[in-house]
């Protein structure tokens, strides 16, 4: 039988994710982010919450089949791509929100009506915040509850081989792949990337990688 506290925590999980996911279809500017290039997987929270909800599934039939080893592996591995990744996601979305906005959200498009959260800066496309919390926050923090009370903390050589080909796997992919859409859609999805050349922004990836792998680094060694 599963462990009813964790069985809990990663079926709220799975639905408060996938609630934030769908909800992207309520929004002024989903028909117009949708028309480019990557449509909403250009941004680095959906591919966080992507990783984050897959973990969480994964979590879920270990919860039902707990001796199913191949399961479990599979659920280590992603779990040590999607916490460092949505941690850094978080690290870095919301200070920016509260304290420079337009370096982190899209402009509104003529046109368009504007979420009602936006009545502070009407020229930015803001999200309500039900919305933010289950894209911005409800990953890391049921990522982390996770690790830290269901899951044993990964190895010495998992730490430090693991991690860091992890981490950069998957910042050189997404590195690649949002200058890729950018070729095609004239713009970043994230405005801080938009008005910065491309040295900056190769420095910007470098930064967030690292981040990413010292917040893993940290976490696992805080693991009790």
């Amino acid at each position: 039988m599963p462990r009813p506290e964790a069985f809990f925590l990663h079926g709220v999980a799975v639905g408060v994710m996938t609630y934030g996911f769908i909800g992207l279809r309520t929004l002024p500017i989903d028909g117009w982010i949708r028309a480019q290039k990557g449509g909403h997987f250009q941004f680095l929270t959906i591919q966080g919450l992507a990783a984050a909800w897959v973990t969480m599934v994964l979590s879920l039939g270990c919860d039902l089949l707990p001796s199913f080893a191949t399961l479990r592996t599979a659920k280590r591995a992603s779990l040590m791509i999607a916490l460092p990744l949505t941690f850094v996601i978080s690290a870095v979305y919301w200070p920016l929100l509260l304290f420079f906005p337009s370096l982190i959200l899209p402009r509104q498009l003529p046109g368009l009506s504007e979420p009602s959260s936006s009545s502070t800066l009407p020229s930015l496309a803001r999200i309500p915040f039900n919305m933010d919390f289950s894209l911005h926050l409800a990953p890391v923090i049921t990522l982390l509850v996770d690790f830290i009370f269901f899951e044993k903390k990964y190895t010495k050589k998992q730490a430090q081989i693991g991690s860091p080909l992890v981490v950069l796997a998957c910042g050189t992919w997404y590195s690649w792949w949002v200058e890729y859409c950018a070729s095609y859609n004239h713009r970043f999805p994230y405005p801080f990337l938009t008005e910065n050349p491309f040295n900056i922004r190769v420095g910007i990836y470098a930064f967030v990688s690292l981040l990413a792998w010292s917040c893993f680094r940290l976490m696992n060694a805080l693991h009790p």
